[in-house]
């Protein structure tokens, strides 16, 4: 076989294609002998020249895995030996790099077997050889072992170590450098141990030594290892940087801003500095690297595109991502040197560094939310200007920017719509199609958070919308459409006038086929839902057959976003029309349990690639190789399926919330779907399915409660979706699918008493207990910038917020008897009112404990006055009296009250510092109504409880004096009563106020926000007055207009 073997790879290097083919084919059938194995050594050790031998070592590591078993012991010594004195004696680099290669390949079979026992301490002394050559191979060996026998390399792991450092720094050998730098990054894939991975921080010099030597002499190739040793480093949760991180972001951002550099190499470089920003935070904010890095990454974002670049290495797309990601983890550390940046680039002559000065604003805003609503003034001079630049590229960017601050600077940016909505609707008659995509995208977000504010403009708004939608390129109708929705939801009834001509239009695309087009097909579905819920059951029912027909229609296209919005479209017919929609619960339910029962779509990508397929090499395989294992390259999810799925489970929800026992037939199999979505691996499905599982809960409480055996299946339900409530609450890793949780939770208390949850209470409260310690999955840091050290520690709105609100649930449904359960909770609650938290924080324990307190009433009374007054409540709230935020004030005002109410007599020593905490919230200084109104609630509470020790010639005038109540209504009830008691009671202090009492019941009667039951207190005790008092009532009466007048007097026959 040797000698007919060797001709065929001399053929299999010639240039003749058809010869090559023939050679191919041969080899392919001899390599199925195990003999090709020694054959395939011998021309590896022999052949003369090095293209003959390099292919023997390619071939025999692609056979000698399907033949190694078959070797006698005697052939697998000669085979090693062969390789060994190959990578030692061999002069072509190549061959030695290819000899190696099977050496890795053998060694996963050998040494794991202890058939190899010399080859480890063989390495090492090759590491150390004076040859250049073999220390080289050596490196190359220890880093292909690694993939294959790493854990052989476990005992000897500190002499690796060393010995790589030395490598590293050895002063002979650029390519020795370079392997030990390859070598370096193959042991930290390997190495998972913390303590072993801490040791590889004194690399790091070394490291980015050998990197900028790479740089220096064109091996950029080489230079972009050391970012991927670089972001292993920083993806650890072992503190492995250290203050070498200023190091690492100096060279990264001298990489970054080197345009001489290659695309990929400057890429790289971003993205390390993106990581560090991420994952290490903390770090950048220690050792003051934000301002540096903002000084590089912002004029990145003024560099112009290379037009055959790929988009996705674009220097400015990457220094957007890290200003991104900077902003969302140290806002306050961010938007000083934004706004400079932007202040002096929007005045640049260069119109790319205008561009750069409000695309910067646009990305800020998401994650310098609280600290841009502060800036919004020069902020919105800046990027208004933009948007009338003579520059295309900058009023672009300018309209992007409006749309980024429309979606995350609620609801302050609404308030600026008289300067804004003009703007944007001088851009939508922009010259250029890309202005006005961005400028409809603006409109869309701006309008989406508006109310009444939009209709002064809704006409020139609407003209301009119906006007490009009949005439514009595909892609401006679909923007334009979303511009249209979200006018509409602004509008609402106001929409009825526009609605006709919208769904005419719509109707035409609706019915459109072609591929192109599926994408406005998907949008006017979309639109019509919406104007539906805008104009109502009313209007909408009679016309709304040809719509429900298309969107059904629509669904056989196979165009998964269509499917998405048509769900979303039956949704909102679902809401508007409640039982109505019935009727098409056989024709839309089982599409919306063909999109949750869709495959994931989940792609898996292998790489087969071999990096020796050079010169045809790769090309002769067998079925041999099936024993080599692919490496998985990419994992992908289509996530066309996932949105689609989402919509589909919303939608299942709400079809069985509207329609209630007429959802009966499809209630079995849906339960089972939401069940299995609850625990799918993508939280949007997840979010939905808890949704949705509360709302199957109402309609089988609708479906059978009549029934003979209901109550029982009704339990069953109940059951399950408590049990994945429960789970969810400390199990789920998503924050907003575990508040959607909690906040189910808190409804179904609502809706079906405490008898329902009482089986699951203890559990609840641990779920409970385990979220306000902040131990649940969903709260683990992922990273070091979540284990914050210097208080920039922000709110978790979406998550807190829902956990906090279960007490008050937990105590309106148990009254008193949630006094023992409270006494686990109140500690965990009372750390989010530290002073070193928030202030939204202490909002939220404000607020919990206020409503704990007017719902478990008496025994809050322990919690009133304690040895550690910083964490006991009055002196919480007496603090947050002055808060320098209105919703905090308005919550401790209505606390204190609550807590005065029912604190009992523990409760009376503070009413001197109470009084003195909420007077200043009666006076002019206070700008907030409803601030306001709960001191007064406060103050009424007080009053009805110990009046007594209320000084009332004090106190009356001033509450007298904020009356009526402006804002707050749902503390009118207090506040009347207590001048209701008053009265009946003849005090004589109300007695000397009555003028001013009557001006305000008149006031009372004719509002039409008050509700009939405040109405008839008033009612009650004026006839009071008037019995008590008859024709003495007369010239306070004829002092009113007859409108009050008249309104006061048909409540005197009530006495």
């Amino acid at each position: 076989m040797a000698q007919s073997l060797e001709l065929l790879l001399i053929q299999f290097l010639m240039p003749d294609n058809d010869a090559r083919r023939q050679a191919e084919e041969q080899i392919k059938r001899l390599a199925k002998d195990p003999q090709v194995v020694p054959a395939l050594v011998q021309h590896l050790r022999t052949a003369k020249t090095p293209n003959v031998r390099q292919l023997a070592a390619v071939l025999l590591r692609k056979k000698i895995t399907g033949h190694w078993a078959k070797l006698s012991p005697q052939l697998k010594q000669l085979v090693k030996q062969s390789l060994i004195e190959s990578i030692t004696m061999e002069h072509s680099p190549p061959v030695r790099r290819a000899s190696a290669n099977v050496v890795s390949i053998i060694a996963k079979y050998a040494v794991t077997a202890g058939e190899w026992p010399d080859l480890l301490p063989f390495l090492f002394q090759c590491s150390q050889s004076a040859q250049e050559d073999l220390r080289e191979v050596a490196l190359i060996l220890f880093s292909s072992l690694t993939e294959t026998i790493g854990n052989a390399f476990q005992p000897y792991f500190v002499d690796l170590q060393a010995l790589l450092l030395k490598c590293l720094q050895d002063e002979a050998s650029n390519r020795v450098r370079v392997a030990a730098l390859k070598a370096v990054g193959s042991f930290l894939e390997f190495t998972s141990d913390g303590d072993d991975l801490v040791k590889f921080r004194q690399f790091i010099p070394s490291i980015l030594n050998v990197a900028r030597q790479c740089l220096a002499s064109g091996e950029e190739d080489v230079a972009v290892i050391a970012f991927e040793i670089f972001d292993e480093l920083i993806e650890s949760p072992a503190p492995l940087l250290g203050d070498s991180v200023k190091s690492i972001v100096q060279f990264a951002l001298e990489v970054s801003s080197s345009q001489n550099l290659e695309s990929n190499t400057r890429h790289q470089a971003i993205q390390i500095v993106s990581w560090l920003a991420k994952y290490k935070s903390n770090s950048l904010k220690k050792y003051k690297l934000v301002i540096p890095i903002l000084q590089v990454m912002c004029p990145l974002l003024a560099e112009s595109n290379n037009s055959n670049e790929d988009d996705d290495l674009a220097p400015d797309r990457a220094a957007a991502e890290v200003i991104d990601t900077i902003a969302v983890n140290l806002p306050k550390h961010v938007l000083p040197a934004i706004l400079e940046f932007s202040s002096l680039s929007s005045q640049d002559t260069n119109p790319k560094f205008r561009e750069a000065s409000v695309t910067a604003l646009g990305i800020v805003s998401e994650g310098c939310v609280d600290l841009m609503r502060d800036k919004l003034e020069p902020v919105l001079h800046i990027v208004l200007g933009a948007l009338r630049d003579p520059e295309q590229m900058v009023r672009g960017a300018a309209s992007f920017a409006l749309g980024q601050f429309a979606e995350y600077l609620q609801p302050e940016i609404v308030s600026h719509y008289e300067s804004v909505l003009p703007c944007i609707l001088n851009a939508l008659e922009d010259a250029s199609d890309e202005v006005k995509e961005k400028s409809y995208y603006a409109l869309a977000a701006f309008c989406e958070n508006m109310g009444e504010e939009i209709l002064p403009f809704l006409d020139p708004l609407m003209g301009k919308l119906l006007a490009a939608l009949q005439s514009s390129p595909r892609n401006l109708q679909e923007t334009c459409m979303s511009a249209i929705g979200s006018v509409a939801s602004a509008a609402e009834q106001a929409f009825i006038p526009y609605a006709e001509r919208v769904l005419e239009l719509m109707k035409l695309f609706m019915v459109l086929t072609n591929d192109e087009d599926l994408q406005s097909r998907a949008r006017a579905t979309e639109l019509v839902g919406i104007v539906a819920m805008c104009v109502g059951r009313g209007r909408m029912e009679p016309i709304i057959h040809p719509f429900m027909e298309a969107a059904v229609l629509g669904f056989g296209l196979e165009f998964s976003e269509l499917r998405e919005y048509t769900h979303g479209f039956f949704s909102n017919v679902a809401e508007i029309m409640d039982d109505g929609f019935a009727q098409y619960l056989p024709h839309v339910v089982p599409l919306a349990f063909s999109s949750c029962n869709l495959d994931d779509g989940s792609a898996v990508d292998i790489d087969e690639s071999d990096d020796e397929n050079i010169n045809g090499f790769g090309g002769v395989s067998s079925d041999d190789e099936a024993h080599d294992e692919p490496r998985v390259r990419n994992i992908s999810i289509r996530t066309g399926v996932l949105d689609e799925k989402a919509a589909a489970t919303q939608a299942l929800g709400l079809f069985a919330l509207h329609t209630k026992n007429s959802f009966a037939p499809y209630l079995e199999e849906s339960v089972k779907i939401l069940v299995k979505h609850s625990e799918y691996f993508h939280e949007d499905v997840r979010l939905q399915a808890v949704i949705s599982l509360k709302h199957i809960l109402t309609a089988a409480h609708a479906i059978f409660c009549n029934s003979n055996d209901g109550q029982a299946k009704a339990l069953e339900i109940l059951d399950r979706v408590m049990n994945i409530y429960i789970k969810t609450m400390t199990e789920d890793d998503d924050k907003e699918v575990v508040a959607q949780a909690c906040m189910s939770v808190a409804d179904i208390i609502k809706d079906y008493g405490y008898m329902a949850v009482e089986p699951y209470m203890q559990r609840l409260v641990d779920g409970t207990l385990t979220l306000l310690r902040e131990e649940a999955a969903c709260q683990q840091p992922e990273n070091d910038s979540d284990i914050d050290d210097d208080g920039d520690t922000a709110h978790d709105e979406v998550l807190m917020d829902a956990v906090s609100d279960l007490l008050p649930a937990f105590a309106k449904a148990m009254g008193p008897h949630f006094a023992p359960i409270f006494a686990k909770l109140f500690e965990p609650l009372m750390k989010f009112a530290k002073s070193s938290r928030p202030p939204q924080d202490r909002t939220m324990v404000v607020a919990s404990l206020a409503e704990v307190a007017q719902n478990m009433g008496a025994p809050i009374g322990g919690y009133v006055d304690g040895d550690s007054f910083l964490q006991r409540l009055m002196h919480l709230v007496l603090k947050e009296l002055a808060s320098s935020d209105a919703t905090n004030r308005r919550n401790a005002a209505f606390c204190v009250g609550e807590l005065c109410k029912n604190g009992g007599e523990l409760s009376v020593k503070y009413y001197g510092d109470v009084l003195r905490g909420l007077y200043p919230l009666f006076g002019d200084s206070e700008p907030d109504n409803a601030v306001r109104d709960n001191a007064a609630g406060a103050v009424a509470r007080m009053i009805m409880t110990y009046p007594q020790s209320i000084p009332l010639n004090q106190v009356l005038p001033v509450l007298l004096k904020a009356l009526p109540l402006k804002e707050d209504h749902e503390e009118s009830m207090a506040v009347y009563s207590c001048i209701s008691t008053l009265l009946f009671s003849s005090n004589p202090q109300i007695l000397a106020v009555v003028p001013d009492l009557v001006n305000v019941f008149a006031q009372v009667v004719v509002s039409p926000v008050e509700s009939p039951e405040v109405k008839a207190e008033i009612g009650r005790a004026f006839s009071h007055l008037v019995s008590q008092y008859g024709q003495q009532m007369q010239p306070l009466l004829s002092n009113l207009s007859p409108a009050h007048a008249n309104a006061l007097a048909a409540f005197a026959p009530r006495s």
